[in-house]
């Protein structure tokens, strides 16, 4: 898979959040996904154990979420934890992984988040630009932004707002459950974000391809064992 590497991942906190101030000009938030052209999307995650990054992007066939392909890579992780600048940490592994892929996805969507960022530059925005491919983002937990949470309905979805401006969707892809955080990574827009989300999730909470990512990046931890 083509990757356009444009910058070296040895930086510092301050080295990396001065770029991705340069970079977030060129991340497209408006770009609507033509659903019916999809064939492959794929899931990605990173999961650290002892001080070692293990990567997992999972291509499944759309719309029917059968797994084709799985790629894993793993390498000591080469950033520590600071919030906001997740990619740094996770970018250098995710590289290696994506040079594996033979079936190039036509979406990616990210166990991170995308414009809900504070510098609106999410991994899935900063991970957007390096393959040039449509990414979105699908995070678990509030990083930031306020919302008031919508109805207890499968596919219901309200606005997460920050400072004024629309960064996100807080989406309920199942009832009786906690909502999830959408926001575009790059070259997609939210309503057709959200909707490939729920297409993508089944009985479960988060969008199945985000599940195969993460039982991936979790069987390689459990290999090593």
């Amino acid at each position: 898979m083509y990757i356009n590497h444009r910058h070296d991942w040895t930086l510092t906190p301050e080295q990396a959040i001065k770029l991705q101030k340069e970079l977030v000009s060129e991340v497209i938030y408006d770009h609507p996904l033509d659903l019916s052209k999809i064939t492959r999307v794929a899931g990605v995650d990173v999961s650290v154990k002892d001080n070692v990054s293990q990567a997992a992007v999972v291509i499944a066939s759309f719309p029917d979420l059968k797994v084709i392909e799985t790629a894993r890579w793993q390498m000591p992780t080469p950033f520590p934890y600071i919030p906001g600048l997740l990619s740094f940490r996770e970018g250098p592994v995710l590289e290696e992984a994506f040079k594996k892929i033979e079936n190039v996805p036509d979406v990616l969507i990210f166990d991170g988040m995308g414009r809900a960022h504070p510098r609106r530059f999410g991994i899935a925005c900063h991970m957007g630009l390096l393959l040039e491919k449509p990414t979105i983002g699908c995070g678990k937990t509030l990083f930031v932004g306020k919302y008031v949470e919508p109805p207890d309905v499968r596919g219901e979805f309200a606005p997460l707002i920050d400072k004024g401006e629309t960064i996100g969707d807080i989406l309920r892809t199942r009832a009786g459950t906690k909502p999830v955080f959408i926001s575009v990574g790059h070259l997609a827009d939210p309503q057709t974000a959200v909707e490939l989300v729920m297409r993508c999730t089944g009985k479960y909470r988060l969008p199945e391809p985000i599940r195969m990512a993460h039982n991936a990046a979790g069987e390689f931890h459990q290999n090593d064992e």
